[in-house]
């Protein structure tokens, strides 16, 4: 089965990766497809988004990568919805991370697992931490697309840039063949009121342009996102009339015309 695996990458913290990676992860459910949801992240962020109690460590994605690992993937359904399961994150990730430094294709331990032991999803989205360490490496060595969040702040945005640079020049590195596609960038947490934001939001395209990957709409600031959270939902399921809730059907569109893509080819 041809599948998308999405890493959702950035170099800095609260810049909305695990916002991003829930509601693109519930818009997909709803359209029928089957999503899995893996916590790379040691700080466990699915876990309350998606109100799951914490796993032991035997259950999540750190015995995915561990050296003895034999195709027992641990995942939960989340949400009511049977189409949707998390494997989730563990604090023992770092030091997985580290052992994956001196372990042999420890970059690729991650890419290894889902090629010998495969997960029946259509889509795979990889919810990373904050960092270009190794679980990083292992996220974009595993990774079919790319897709990276931009808090609107000068240092996140230059980060942003950076980032593209490193998933570039470390594809090469890994020798990726293919290379993994960069999505796009978007802006996430903009406030209309702050002009900050709206100076920000207006360089952007000429940086994609420049970057030559795509921008896609903003995706609001909210309390609503925060509330929601709280009660381990997002916001389409916990308040699906809200506007900001419409924010990412322009990637979900995006993504489930890959998708519809590589079946077409498939059938050829």
């Amino acid at each position: 089965m041809k599948q998308i695996v999405l890493a959702i990458l950035s170099n800095a913290g609260g810049v909305g990766k695990t916002t991003l990676a829930v509601h693109i992860a519930y818009s997909m459910g709803k359209r029928g497809f089957k999503v899995a949801l893996l916590d790379l992240d040691p700080q466990r962020s699915l876990d309350v988004f998606c109100g799951l109690q914490p796993a032991e460590v035997d259950s999540t994605l750190t015995k995915v990568l561990s050296k003895d690992f034999q195709g027992d993937w641990t995942s939960v359904p989340v949400w009511e919805e049977s189409k949707i399961e998390v494997v989730q994150g563990h604090p023992q990730l770092a030091e997985i991370a580290n052992e994956l430094v001196i372990r042999k294709r420890g970059e690729y331990a991650l890419a290894d697992r889902l090629k010998s032991y495969p997960l029946p999803h259509h889509f795979i989205i990889l919810d990373c931490p904050a960092t270009l360490g190794m679980l990083n490496t292992n996220a974009l060595a595993a990774a079919t697309h790319v897709l990276v969040p931009v808090q609107l702040e000068m240092k996140a945005i230059s980060g942003s840039a950076e980032l593209i640079e490193w998933c570039i020049t470390t594809a090469d590195e890994l020798q990726l063949d293919p290379k993994p596609t960069i999505l796009g960038f978007v802006p996430s947490m903009y406030d209309e009121k702050v002009a900050m934001h709206r100076q920000y939001l207006e360089q952007l395209p000429e940086i994609a342009e420049n970057l030559q990957v795509k921008l896609y709409p903003k995706v609001r600031s909210s309390n609503e996102f925060k509330n929601a959270s709280a009660y381990g939902q997002p916001l389409q399921k916990y308040r699906p009339k809200h506007p900001a809730a419409k924010d990412f059907k322009p990637i979900v569109d995006d993504l489930a015309a890959l998708l519809k893509d590589k079946k077409t080819k498939k059938e050829k």
